[in-house]
């Protein structure tokens, strides 16, 4: 076991998406605060291809351990930790007004998914922590 990986994949990809949703949190939160700027082009952060090819892979260069029983344990994949996403401008397409395409409407709502999918993973890396915590206790 690496001393500076103490976690299991589980762990490492749950704080990896902790991380990427911050980050789209702050990508729609410049949109909301740019909503009235004259000519300012809205930014999507995308990370969740990226992350469901990257899982996909399985982190052994596309091959995939096989299992012969599904209650085998299997082996998490490694490579995700590479996902960093990607920042796409939109351009306001509707040609009215000040060329603002930024939807508080439709950013608010954008915020308000990645809010709760990123407690959603924050919840379940604290059980995970509190399983840790329990095993390290000896279960007392």
């Amino acid at each position: 076991m690496d001393p500076f990986k103490p976690f299991d994949t589980n762990m490492q990809l749950l704080s990896k998406v902790l991380d990427l949703r911050a980050q789209k949190a702050q990508v729609i939160s410049g949109n909301i605060a740019n909503a009235e700027t004259p000519g300012y082009a809205a930014s999507r952060f995308d990370f969740e291809e990226d992350l469901a090819s990257a899982l996909k892979s399985g982190g052994n260069g596309g091959l995939k351990l096989a299992t012969s029983n599904e209650k085998h344990l299997s082996i998490g994949p490694s490579n995700f930790n590479s996902v960093a996403g990607k920042i796409i401008t939109e351009k306001d397409q509707t040609g009215i007004g000040d060329e603002n395409g930024v939807s508080v409407d439709q950013e608010m709502l954008a915020l308000s998914e990645n809010e709760l999918l990123y407690e959603t993973t924050a919840l379940l890396l604290k059980k995970k922590m509190s399983l840790l915590k329990h095993v390290i206790s000896g279960g007392q």
